[in-house]
């Protein structure tokens, strides 16, 4: 599926969603505009190339290891922070404690006083203390805080899961653990497409979706 396709499926998803949940109709723009802001970024990625070795894939392949660790992740920095910025401006019509978190979150970054690279480098290790620690110094709520780095970073792992995927995954395997084959995190949600209703899994990290079986607990 292309940006133009992401982006479509995004907006009838919202549209059908606010006639469903009215109350939500601030919160559902606030996602649909950064969806698209994401795809957007993630055109203008650069990202240096994965390589792993023979015998490294070998070992992986036979003992069904992800191919990285999520500290492994490429980010574009500069990137991801102009995706932050703009989530930030984006998040002033949404609700309050989001605008009041992003407004704060934006001033840090335009003072200086917010090292965008650690922050995502500390969310894909799951540092809770940093992040704690950050927050409290920002006076922002911790999770709105990782929220908007994950956001930020998310083209970035995207990009780079497909990248790594396409070199060294069968897209027609069925993967039969209950972590990504990419990075090792679990999925977010479990698909089922086409008419045989084909399952797969979606990653709560990189969004890599992977194979698996229709009759079968991955977990």
């Amino acid at each position: 599926m292309n940006a133009n396709d992401v982006t479509t499926t995004i907006s009838q998803a919202v549209t059908e969603l606010k006639a469903l949940r009215p109350a939500y109709a601030s919160l559902l723009d606030f996602y649909e505009k950064l969806c698209s802001a994401q795809e957007v970024s993630k055109k203008t990625l650069q990202l240096p190339p994965t390589k792993i070795s023979d015998e490294l894939l070998a070992v992986k392949r036979k003992e069904a290891f992800p191919l990285i660790d999520p500290s492994e992740f490429s980010v574009d920095t500069k990137a991801s922070v102009a995706l932050l910025k703009e989530l930030c401006r984006l998040a002033a019509d949404s609700n309050e404690v989001l605008a009041q978190n992003a407004e704060k979150i934006g001033h840090a970054i335009t003072t200086g006083s917010l090292d965008a690279s650690t922050l995502f480098s500390k969310v894909l290790t799951g540092d809770d203390n940093y992040l704690k620690d950050l927050a409290h110094s920002l006076q922002v709520d911790k999770e709105v805080l990782a929220f908007a780095a994950y956001c930020s970073i998310r083209p970035s792992l995207s990009a780079h899961a497909e990248h790594l995927a396409a070199g060294y995954l069968d897209k027609d395997m069925k993967w039969e653990t209950g972590y990504c084959p990419v990075c090792g995190s679990p999925p977010a949600l479990s698909i089922l497409r086409g008419e045989g209703g084909e399952r797969s899994m979606v990653c709560a990290l990189c969004a890599y979706e992977w194979k698996t079986f229709r009759i079968h607990c991955p977990f």
